[in-house]
Protein backbone atom coordinates (compact mmCIF):
# COMPACT_ATOMS: atom_id res chain seq x y z
CA UNK A 1 0.00 0.00 0.00
CA UNK A 2 2.72 2.34 0.85
CA UNK A 3 4.51 1.41 -2.69
CA UNK A 4 1.16 2.58 -4.42
CA UNK A 5 0.87 5.88 -2.64
CA UNK A 6 4.65 6.63 -3.15
CA UNK A 7 3.74 5.66 -6.86
CA UNK A 8 0.27 7.09 -7.21
CA UNK A 9 1.20 10.48 -5.35
CA UNK A 10 3.47 12.18 -7.84
CA UNK A 11 1.64 10.61 -10.63
CA UNK A 12 -1.53 12.50 -9.39
CA UNK A 13 -0.09 15.54 -8.42
CA UNK A 14 1.79 15.70 -11.96
CA UNK A 15 -1.58 14.80 -13.64
CA UNK A 16 -4.38 17.19 -11.85
CA UNK A 17 -1.91 20.09 -11.37
CA UNK A 18 -1.02 19.75 -15.50
CA UNK A 19 -4.73 19.24 -15.92
CA UNK A 20 -5.97 21.73 -14.23
CA UNK A 21 -3.87 24.14 -15.97
CA UNK A 22 -5.13 22.50 -19.43
CA UNK A 23 -8.83 22.90 -18.07
CA UNK A 24 -8.13 26.36 -17.53
CA UNK A 25 -6.65 26.75 -21.34
CA UNK A 26 -9.30 25.14 -22.39
CA UNK A 27 -12.41 27.17 -20.40
CA UNK A 28 -10.19 30.74 -21.88
CA UNK A 29 -10.46 29.61 -25.21
CA UNK A 30 -13.40 28.35 -25.13
CA UNK A 31 -15.07 32.33 -23.56
CA UNK A 32 -12.55 34.28 -25.80
CA UNK A 33 -12.48 32.14 -29.50
CA UNK A 34 -15.58 29.57 -29.95
CA UNK A 35 -18.23 32.44 -29.66
CA UNK A 36 -16.08 34.01 -32.84
CA UNK A 37 -14.81 30.64 -35.09
CA UNK A 38 -16.11 27.32 -33.78
CA UNK A 39 -13.60 26.12 -36.06
CA UNK A 40 -10.58 27.86 -34.69
CA UNK A 41 -11.52 26.84 -31.25
CA UNK A 42 -11.70 23.50 -32.23
CA UNK A 43 -8.47 23.84 -34.15
CA UNK A 44 -6.73 24.89 -31.13
CA UNK A 45 -8.40 23.40 -28.63
CA UNK A 46 -7.14 19.70 -30.13
CA UNK A 47 -3.92 20.56 -29.49
CA UNK A 48 -4.68 21.77 -25.52
CA UNK A 49 -6.38 18.59 -24.97
CA UNK A 50 -3.46 16.52 -26.14
CA UNK A 51 -1.13 18.03 -23.82
CA UNK A 52 -3.05 16.11 -21.06
CA UNK A 53 -4.27 13.08 -22.64
CA UNK A 54 -0.51 12.85 -23.54
CA UNK A 55 0.12 11.71 -20.13
CA UNK A 56 -2.60 9.09 -20.00
CA UNK A 57 -0.76 7.72 -23.04
CA UNK A 58 3.01 8.07 -21.44
CA UNK A 59 1.51 5.73 -18.66
CA UNK A 60 0.40 3.50 -21.06
CA UNK A 61 3.39 3.33 -23.42
CA UNK A 62 6.43 4.13 -21.16
CA UNK A 63 5.57 3.84 -17.40
CA UNK A 64 3.56 0.42 -18.12
CA UNK A 65 5.11 -0.57 -21.24
CA UNK A 66 2.09 -1.97 -22.50
CA UNK A 67 1.98 -3.31 -26.48
CA UNK A 68 -0.42 -2.96 -29.20
CA UNK A 69 -0.32 -5.09 -32.11
CA UNK A 70 -2.48 -3.75 -34.47
CA UNK A 71 -4.40 -6.16 -36.74
CA UNK A 72 -5.87 -4.79 -39.93
CA UNK A 73 -5.72 -4.61 -43.71
CA UNK A 74 -3.39 -2.34 -45.56
CA UNK A 75 -5.79 -0.17 -47.15
CA UNK A 76 -7.71 0.44 -43.53
CA UNK A 77 -4.55 1.11 -42.16
CA UNK A 78 -3.59 3.91 -44.63
CA UNK A 79 -6.48 5.69 -43.79
CA UNK A 80 -7.20 5.61 -40.39
CA UNK A 81 -6.48 9.16 -38.66
CA UNK A 82 -7.35 10.13 -42.77
CA UNK A 83 -11.28 10.45 -42.39
CA UNK A 84 -14.09 10.84 -40.17
CA UNK A 85 -14.91 7.51 -38.31
CA UNK A 86 -18.08 6.17 -36.41
CA UNK A 87 -16.28 3.43 -33.86
CA UNK A 88 -17.88 0.71 -32.67
CA UNK A 89 -15.74 -1.84 -29.95
CA UNK A 90 -16.57 -4.45 -27.56
CA UNK A 91 -16.15 -3.08 -24.14
CA UNK A 92 -14.48 -5.69 -22.24
CA UNK A 93 -11.34 -4.12 -20.44
CA UNK A 94 -10.83 -1.19 -17.77
CA UNK A 95 -8.63 0.47 -20.02
CA UNK A 96 -10.42 0.61 -23.46
CA UNK A 97 -11.42 4.13 -23.97
CA UNK A 98 -7.06 4.35 -23.50
CA UNK A 99 -6.54 1.63 -25.98
CA UNK A 100 -8.26 3.46 -27.97
CA UNK A 101 -7.11 6.86 -27.22
CA UNK A 102 -3.15 5.45 -27.81
CA UNK A 103 -4.38 3.83 -31.31
CA UNK A 104 -5.57 7.77 -32.41
CA UNK A 105 -2.33 8.94 -31.14
CA UNK A 106 -0.40 6.96 -33.46
CA UNK A 107 -2.75 8.02 -36.19
CA UNK A 108 -2.54 11.67 -35.39
CA UNK A 109 -6.36 12.05 -34.29
CA UNK A 110 -5.92 11.76 -30.19
CA UNK A 111 -7.56 15.69 -29.68
CA UNK A 112 -9.93 14.81 -31.96
CA UNK A 113 -11.64 11.39 -30.38
CA UNK A 114 -14.90 11.56 -29.34
CA UNK A 115 -17.26 9.41 -27.75
CA UNK A 116 -20.37 8.77 -26.45
CA UNK A 117 -20.31 8.47 -22.85
CA UNK A 118 -22.51 8.10 -19.14
CA UNK A 119 -23.49 11.86 -18.05
CA UNK A 120 -21.40 10.63 -14.67
CA UNK A 121 -18.22 11.19 -16.22
CA UNK A 122 -18.52 14.80 -16.76
CA UNK A 123 -18.14 15.41 -13.02
CA UNK A 124 -14.89 13.57 -13.50
CA UNK A 125 -12.34 16.54 -12.39
CA UNK A 126 -9.57 17.53 -15.03
CA UNK A 127 -10.93 14.15 -16.70
CA UNK A 128 -14.28 13.96 -17.46
CA UNK A 129 -14.04 18.47 -17.72
CA UNK A 130 -11.50 18.19 -20.81
CA UNK A 131 -13.73 15.57 -22.57
CA UNK A 132 -16.68 18.45 -21.88
CA UNK A 133 -14.30 21.02 -23.54
CA UNK A 134 -13.83 18.41 -26.51
CA UNK A 135 -17.42 17.89 -27.09
CA UNK A 136 -17.68 14.10 -25.96
CA UNK A 137 -21.71 13.46 -25.68
CA UNK A 138 -23.08 12.63 -22.04
CA UNK A 139 -25.84 10.92 -22.05
CA UNK A 140 -28.32 9.69 -18.82
CA UNK A 141 -29.17 6.93 -20.73
CA UNK A 142 -32.65 7.95 -20.91
CA UNK A 143 -34.11 8.36 -24.43
CA UNK A 144 -36.25 11.08 -23.77
CA UNK A 145 -33.82 13.41 -23.00
CA UNK A 146 -30.33 11.47 -24.42
CA UNK A 147 -32.14 12.26 -28.13
CA UNK A 148 -31.99 16.36 -28.39
CA UNK A 149 -28.43 15.82 -26.51
CA UNK A 150 -27.36 13.81 -29.29
CA UNK A 151 -28.94 15.78 -31.96
CA UNK A 152 -27.16 18.66 -31.13
CA UNK A 153 -24.03 16.88 -30.42
CA UNK A 154 -23.94 15.03 -33.94
CA UNK A 155 -24.63 18.51 -35.51
CA UNK A 156 -21.85 20.07 -34.19
CA UNK A 157 -19.42 17.62 -35.98
CA UNK A 158 -20.82 18.39 -39.03
CA UNK A 159 -17.89 20.67 -39.93
CA UNK A 160 -15.52 19.31 -37.80
CA UNK A 161 -12.34 21.02 -38.81
CA UNK A 162 -9.98 17.94 -38.85
CA UNK A 163 -10.94 13.71 -38.63
CA UNK A 164 -12.35 12.42 -35.94
CA UNK A 165 -13.35 9.22 -34.56
CA UNK A 166 -16.61 8.93 -32.73
CA UNK A 167 -16.44 5.82 -30.38
CA UNK A 168 -19.86 4.34 -29.58
CA UNK A 169 -19.79 1.24 -26.83
CA UNK A 170 -22.86 -0.71 -28.18
CA UNK A 171 -22.77 -3.32 -25.19
CA UNK A 172 -24.39 -0.33 -23.30
CA UNK A 173 -21.87 -1.73 -20.61
CA UNK A 174 -18.73 -2.93 -19.55
CA UNK A 175 -17.95 -6.75 -19.82
CA UNK A 176 -18.29 -8.74 -16.97
CA UNK A 177 -19.04 -12.86 -16.20
CA UNK A 178 -22.44 -11.66 -14.74
CA UNK A 179 -23.47 -9.94 -17.27
CA UNK A 180 -22.48 -12.35 -20.01
CA UNK A 181 -24.65 -15.35 -18.07
CA UNK A 182 -27.58 -12.61 -18.28
CA UNK A 183 -26.92 -11.96 -21.55
CA UNK A 184 -26.91 -15.85 -22.57
CA UNK A 185 -30.01 -16.30 -20.75
CA UNK A 186 -32.06 -13.49 -22.81
CA UNK A 187 -30.83 -14.77 -25.81
CA UNK A 188 -31.94 -18.37 -25.03
CA UNK A 189 -35.64 -17.13 -24.34
CA UNK A 190 -35.42 -14.93 -27.31
CA UNK A 191 -34.32 -17.29 -29.81
CA UNK A 192 -31.07 -15.09 -30.55
CA UNK A 193 -27.47 -16.57 -31.00
CA UNK A 194 -25.92 -16.95 -27.95
CA UNK A 195 -23.25 -14.86 -26.82
CA UNK A 196 -19.71 -15.91 -25.53
CA UNK A 197 -17.63 -13.38 -25.48
CA UNK A 198 -19.42 -10.11 -26.05
CA UNK A 199 -22.82 -8.93 -24.44
CA UNK A 200 -25.60 -8.30 -26.88
CA UNK A 201 -25.97 -4.99 -28.17
CA UNK A 202 -28.20 -2.49 -27.24
CA UNK A 203 -28.57 -0.64 -31.08
CA UNK A 204 -31.37 2.33 -30.70
CA UNK A 205 -28.34 4.67 -30.31
CA UNK A 206 -26.19 3.28 -32.86
CA UNK A 207 -29.05 3.27 -35.36
CA UNK A 208 -29.41 7.11 -34.37
CA UNK A 209 -25.87 7.63 -34.81
CA UNK A 210 -25.81 6.10 -38.53
CA UNK A 211 -28.72 8.06 -39.54
CA UNK A 212 -27.00 11.16 -38.16
CA UNK A 213 -23.44 11.22 -39.33
CA UNK A 214 -23.92 8.86 -42.55
CA UNK A 215 -23.83 11.97 -45.01
CA UNK A 216 -20.66 13.11 -43.88
CA UNK A 217 -18.96 9.93 -42.10
CA UNK A 218 -17.74 8.09 -44.99
CA UNK A 219 -16.73 4.74 -42.62
CA UNK A 220 -17.45 2.75 -39.84
CA UNK A 221 -14.88 1.02 -37.52
CA UNK A 222 -15.53 -2.10 -36.43
CA UNK A 223 -12.89 -2.57 -33.03
CA UNK A 224 -12.32 -5.92 -31.48
CA UNK A 225 -9.81 -5.56 -28.36
CA UNK A 226 -8.58 -8.88 -27.08
CA UNK A 227 -5.67 -9.90 -24.31
CA UNK A 228 -3.87 -12.57 -25.19
CA UNK A 229 -4.03 -15.72 -22.53
CA UNK A 230 -0.67 -15.40 -21.41
CA UNK A 231 -0.56 -12.28 -20.61
CA UNK A 232 -2.39 -10.09 -17.75
CA UNK A 233 -5.57 -7.70 -18.40
CA UNK A 234 -4.03 -4.38 -17.67
CA UNK A 235 -5.76 -2.32 -15.39
CA UNK A 236 -5.58 1.56 -14.98
CA UNK A 237 -4.29 0.57 -10.93
CA UNK A 238 -1.87 -2.34 -12.72
CA UNK A 239 -0.42 0.65 -14.86
CA UNK A 240 0.18 2.70 -12.36
CA UNK A 241 2.20 -0.46 -10.77
CA UNK A 242 4.02 -0.31 -13.92
CA UNK A 243 3.03 -4.05 -14.90
CA UNK A 244 3.55 -4.42 -18.74
CA UNK A 245 0.88 -6.30 -21.36
CA UNK A 246 0.28 -7.04 -24.52
CA UNK A 247 -3.36 -5.59 -26.50
CA UNK A 248 -4.55 -7.40 -29.48
CA UNK A 249 -6.87 -4.96 -31.74
CA UNK A 250 -8.43 -5.82 -34.60
CA UNK A 251 -9.99 -3.27 -36.89
CA UNK A 252 -12.56 -4.03 -39.76
CA UNK A 253 -13.78 -0.76 -41.91
CA UNK A 254 -16.56 -0.42 -43.53
CA UNK A 255 -18.54 1.46 -45.98
CA UNK A 256 -21.20 3.75 -45.11
CA UNK A 257 -23.07 4.10 -47.42
CA UNK A 258 -22.84 0.16 -47.46
CA UNK A 259 -25.36 0.10 -44.55
CA UNK A 260 -28.86 -0.82 -45.16
CA UNK A 261 -30.78 2.55 -45.00
CA UNK A 262 -33.83 1.34 -42.74
CA UNK A 263 -33.47 1.80 -39.34
CA UNK A 264 -34.62 -2.36 -38.47
CA UNK A 265 -31.81 -3.04 -40.78
CA UNK A 266 -29.18 -1.22 -39.47
CA UNK A 267 -29.98 -2.65 -36.30
CA UNK A 268 -29.59 -6.09 -37.41
CA UNK A 269 -26.50 -4.85 -39.35
CA UNK A 270 -25.03 -4.29 -35.67
CA UNK A 271 -26.50 -7.63 -34.32
CA UNK A 272 -25.01 -9.32 -36.96
CA UNK A 273 -21.95 -7.72 -36.73
CA UNK A 274 -21.68 -8.17 -32.82
CA UNK A 275 -22.17 -12.28 -33.73
CA UNK A 276 -19.16 -11.91 -36.15
CA UNK A 277 -17.28 -10.28 -33.18
CA UNK A 278 -17.90 -13.02 -30.82
CA UNK A 279 -17.01 -15.83 -33.36
CA UNK A 280 -13.77 -13.79 -34.10
CA UNK A 281 -12.57 -13.44 -30.32
CA UNK A 282 -13.68 -17.27 -30.26
CA UNK A 283 -11.23 -17.85 -32.45
CA UNK A 284 -8.87 -15.77 -30.43
CA UNK A 285 -9.69 -17.13 -27.16
CA UNK A 286 -7.83 -20.60 -29.03
CA UNK A 287 -5.35 -19.38 -31.34
CA UNK A 288 -3.92 -16.49 -29.22
CA UNK A 289 -4.09 -13.69 -32.29
CA UNK A 290 -6.36 -12.06 -34.78
CA UNK A 291 -4.90 -14.30 -38.03
CA UNK A 292 -7.06 -13.34 -40.41
CA UNK A 293 -5.47 -9.95 -41.07
CA UNK A 294 -1.68 -8.94 -41.10
CA UNK A 295 -0.40 -7.75 -38.01
CA UNK A 296 1.04 -4.42 -38.01
CA UNK A 297 3.75 -2.81 -34.76
CA UNK A 298 2.74 0.77 -34.56
CA UNK A 299 5.56 1.69 -32.38
CA UNK A 300 5.61 3.68 -29.53
CA UNK A 301 6.36 7.34 -30.27
CA UNK A 302 8.58 9.96 -27.98
CA UNK A 303 5.87 12.95 -27.89
CA UNK A 304 4.09 11.38 -24.77
CA UNK A 305 7.07 11.03 -23.02
CA UNK A 306 8.52 15.08 -23.76
CA UNK A 307 5.42 16.02 -22.66
CA UNK A 308 5.70 14.51 -19.54
CA UNK A 309 9.12 15.67 -18.87
CA UNK A 310 8.26 19.26 -20.12
CA UNK A 311 5.42 19.43 -17.53
CA UNK A 312 7.35 17.67 -14.95
CA UNK A 313 10.25 20.47 -15.25
CA UNK A 314 7.81 23.09 -15.52
CA UNK A 315 6.14 21.78 -12.21
CA UNK A 316 8.88 21.48 -10.39
CA UNK A 317 9.84 24.92 -10.96
CA UNK A 318 6.71 25.87 -9.63
CA UNK A 319 7.18 23.79 -6.40
CA UNK A 320 10.45 25.39 -6.06
CA UNK A 321 9.14 28.87 -6.68
CA UNK A 322 6.14 27.88 -4.34
CA UNK A 323 8.50 26.67 -1.34
CA UNK A 324 10.80 29.69 -1.38
CA UNK A 325 8.05 32.02 -1.04
CA UNK A 326 6.16 29.82 1.85
CA UNK A 327 6.78 30.57 5.52
CA UNK A 328 5.34 26.80 6.45
CA UNK A 329 2.86 28.60 8.79
CA UNK A 330 0.29 25.95 10.35
CA UNK A 331 -2.18 27.09 7.79
CA UNK A 332 -0.13 26.39 5.33
CA UNK A 333 1.25 23.11 6.13
CA UNK A 334 -2.37 21.77 7.02
CA UNK A 335 -3.40 23.50 3.66
CA UNK A 336 -0.75 21.26 1.62
CA UNK A 337 -1.86 18.23 3.59
CA UNK A 338 -5.51 18.36 2.62
CA UNK A 339 -4.18 18.65 -1.38
CA UNK A 340 -2.33 15.83 -0.97
CA UNK A 341 -5.09 13.87 0.41
CA UNK A 342 -7.54 15.06 -2.09
CA UNK A 343 -5.26 14.13 -4.93
CA UNK A 344 -4.78 10.94 -3.79
CA UNK A 345 -8.57 10.48 -3.28
CA UNK A 346 -9.18 11.65 -6.89
CA UNK A 347 -6.51 9.09 -8.19
CA UNK A 348 -8.32 6.51 -5.80
CA UNK A 349 -11.57 8.08 -7.39
CA UNK A 350 -10.06 7.73 -10.93
CA UNK A 351 -8.96 4.22 -10.41
CA UNK A 352 -12.24 3.09 -9.20
CA UNK A 353 -14.47 5.23 -12.20
CA UNK A 354 -12.51 3.01 -14.24
CA UNK A 355 -12.95 -0.66 -13.25
CA UNK A 356 -15.58 -3.40 -14.51
CA UNK A 357 -18.33 -4.24 -11.82
CA UNK A 358 -17.14 -7.13 -9.65
CA UNK A 359 -19.31 -10.45 -10.15
CA UNK A 360 -19.52 -13.70 -9.47
CA UNK A 361 -18.22 -16.62 -11.98
CA UNK A 362 -20.42 -17.23 -15.33
CA UNK A 363 -22.34 -20.22 -14.80
CA UNK A 364 -22.01 -23.57 -17.29
CA UNK A 365 -22.47 -21.62 -20.76
CA UNK A 366 -25.33 -23.46 -22.82
CA UNK A 367 -24.55 -25.61 -25.80
CA UNK A 368 -24.15 -24.00 -29.02
CA UNK A 369 -27.06 -24.06 -31.31
CA UNK A 370 -26.29 -26.42 -34.61
CA UNK A 371 -26.31 -22.72 -36.64
CA UNK A 372 -23.62 -21.00 -34.74
CA UNK A 373 -21.26 -23.84 -34.83
CA UNK A 374 -21.74 -23.59 -38.23
CA UNK A 375 -20.95 -20.05 -38.58
CA UNK A 376 -18.52 -19.79 -36.34
CA UNK A 377 -16.80 -22.81 -38.47
CA UNK A 378 -17.15 -21.27 -41.32
CA UNK A 379 -15.65 -17.70 -40.41
CA UNK A 380 -12.81 -19.71 -39.14
CA UNK A 381 -12.26 -21.14 -42.58
CA UNK A 382 -11.86 -17.50 -43.98
CA UNK A 383 -8.73 -17.09 -41.05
Amino acid sequence: MAIAAAVILPLGLLFILSGLIVNFLQALIFILVRPFSKNLFQRINKHVAELLWLELVWLFDWWAHIKVELYTDQETLNLLGKEHALLICNHRSDIDWLVGWVLAQRFGCLGSTLALMKKSAVYLPVLGWSMWFNGYVFLERSWKKDEDTLKSGFQGLNDFPQPFWLAVFVEGTRFTQAKLADAQQYAVSQGLPVPRNVLIPRTKGFVYSVNQLRSFVPAIYDITVAIPKHETQPTLLRMFRGRSSVVHVHIERHLMNELPETCSGISQWCKDTFVSKDALLERHLAKDTFGSKQCHEIGRPVRSLLVVICWSAFLMFGAVKFFEWCTFSWGEVAFCTVFLVLVLLFMQILVVFSQSERSNPVVKEPPRSSLEEKFINIRGEDA
